[in-house]
């Protein structure tokens, strides 16, 4: 769930200020998940601006200081979500790990990076949720080293009913600063995009696995 709709405006308002939105209808996106899409929110542009990149670091960071009084550690979902990730535990002079996709086959193999205590209070940062299995991922692996997972906040989801199913099924609470909704009214009202692209959008939003150009 947004954490709330004026979080979720400015936001939007940000990434847009940023291009952090990529079109592409006459050539899709295809995303990890094989979904084809005509709309990218590359959050990692977030890094490069400053200004930007410092709001959201410290929206996420005290929302985390509401929501999760109790977190101990901060651990960013490898690769997006490594660099706003330790932005937050900065700004909450919290450790700081990250998770990898999956452990790596030479050195010490580690899928998680950093130095986490058993049962330690965890709260997990990520860039974006599309259908949450990366995510998701990333949390199992935390479990399996016997951390507690208080919940996943993000910069932004696209809110597809799978994640909430996937998230649901997991039973890990994930908060956003914004969401798709607000995302493509904020587009909309900078003129970032048009009414057809717009179509376009609301299209695709309404059955992203099945949807074609």
């Amino acid at each position: 769930m947004i954490l709330s709709k004026d979080t979720a405006a400015k936001t939007a308002e940000l990434l847009v200020q940023i291009n952090a939105i990529k079109l592409k209808p006459e050539n899709p996106f295809t995303w990890a998940s094989g979904w084809k899409s005509p709309i990218y929110c590359d959050n990692r542009i977030v890094l490069s601006h400053p200004e930007v990149r410092n709001q959201l670091s410290k929206a996420m960071a005290s929302q985390i200081k509401e929501l999760y009084p109790t977190v101990e550690v901060i651990a960013g979902v490898a690769t997006g979500a490594i660099g706003i990730g330790m932005l937050v535990a900065q700004q909450l002079e919290l450790p700081f790990v990250y998770v990898r996709p999956e452990a790596k086959s030479h050195g010490r193999k580690n899928q998680i990076e950093g130095q986490l205590e058993k049962g330690k209070n965890v709260v997990v940062v990520e860039d974006l949720i599309s259908t949450g299995k990366s995510s998701l991922k990333a949390t199992d692996a935390l479990e399996e080293a016997n951390a507690n997972i208080l919940g996943m906040i993000a910069i932004f989801t696209y809110g597809f009913k799978a994640a909430d199913e996937n998230f649901e099924a997991n039973q890990i609470q994930l908060h956003t600063l914004s969401d798709y909704d607000h995302l493509i009214e904020q587009a909309v009202q900078s003129q970032y995009i048009d009414q057809n692209h717009l179509e376009t959008l609301k299209e695709w939003r309404l059955s992203p696995s099945t949807w074609k150009q």
